[in-house]
């Protein structure tokens, strides 16, 4: 049992480790290809830090904002415009995006 204790700890403790690492590492990407647009809320684009705006998008749900990031969204280009971004760029500029506007 305390085994079992233990290895749940470690993984909710590396769980949560990835999702601020994650966020981390997507500054770079939403400095160099969102911040453009969210920055300034060019062509409505919700800005940063605004959580009025992004309360309703983010009551939708994780993977429907990381849909939306991949695949665009009215005047929002896939993956920002910069289709040279994996997938898990895109997620982590999301993720970024998140943890400064909730």
């Amino acid at each position: 049992m305390k085994q079992l204790t233990t290895s749940f700890l470690l993984a909710a403790t590396l769980g949560a480790m990835t999702v601020g690492a994650s966020a981390a590492e997507g500054k770079g990407t939403y400095d160099t290809a969102c911040g453009v647009c969210h920055n300034a809320g060019v062509a409505n684009a919700p800005k940063l830090g605004d959580k009025a705006t992004w309360k309703d998008r983010i009551a939708k749900g994780k993977e429907t904002l990381y849909t939306s990031a991949l695949k665009g969204l009215n005047a929002m280009p896939a993956k920002g415009g910069n289709m040279s971004l994996s997938d898990a760029d895109v997620k982590a500029a999301v993720d970024y995006m998140l943890s400064k506007s909730q």
